[in-house]
């Protein structure tokens, strides 16, 4: 994949109408730091996409804490439920070329995320695209044309009715050659079912527990 395939794409969810919070928490702003930068992330209360899950934090952590072996340094990345893009920026200062995808009513958010915390700070500008789960994947994201060496997701697998697509679209970005990592906090029984469809899968690792917060951080590359 090239940069202008991944830059022509990402233009594509600007026809649509973007999301802006309505309602923002009491702190306005979650302030982290990760790869020698002050990260400041705009957070609101009215959408799940805008606000950091225990699990994005974790992987953030994690690939830090893990860098010689899971060196993002000119590696192409997509995360597939960016939300806020925290996950994405910290890829970004890890030194990976970063495409951030979410549904597009939250893209406005994500993208004044990413903006406001890479500029100037990474080899490569990140890009934000509109990605619905298994939604017509072969004629967006063509497998030919876009191959990832890594896709993040983190906190992607909650309470919603999109988790056999969610599946699909993780099978479709996990070509031969790239690594899957999958964070998640347990909170319901179908979080169970889902590790259980995902580690059937997959090849999978499970790389680190924390089990105070119930989060599990996965490693996973395809079976074929």
């Amino acid at each position: 994949m090239t940069e202008s395939d991944n830059k022509e794409h990402s233009g594509h969810p600007e026809k649509t109408r973007t999301w802006e919070p309505k309602v923002y928490s009491a702190l306005a702003k979650e302030q982290h730091y990760f790869a020698g930068h002050d990260i400041n992330i705009r957070e609101a209360l009215d959408s799940y996409g805008a606000i950091i899950w225990p699990a994005a934090v974790a992987l953030c952590h994690f690939l830090e804490n893990n860098h010689q072996q899971f060196d993002l340094m000119d590696k192409a990345v997509l995360e597939i439920g960016a939300g806020t893009g925290l996950l994405s920026i910290v890829a970004s200062l890890l030194g990976a070329w970063v495409t951030a995808t979410d549904v597009p009513d939250v893209l406005g958010n994500l993208k004044c995320n990413l903006m406001r915390n890479t500029r100037g700070r990474c080899r490569y500008t990140p890009q934000v695209a509109a990605l619905c789960w298994e939604d017509d994947l072969e004629r967006t994201y063509p497998r030919s044309v876009y191959r990832y060496d890594y896709v993040l997701a983190a906190d992607v697998v909650y309470h919603h009715d999109f988790l056999d697509e969610l599946l699909v679209t993780m099978r479709h970005f996990c070509q031969p050659g790239t690594t899957l990592l999958w964070a998640n906090k347990i909170r319901f029984q179908s979080d169970l079912r889902f590790t259980s469809s995902f580690m059937n899968t997959f090849h999978t690792t499970l790389l680190a527990e924390l089990p105070k917060e119930e989060i599990k951080i996965f490693m996973a590359t395809c079976k074929d």
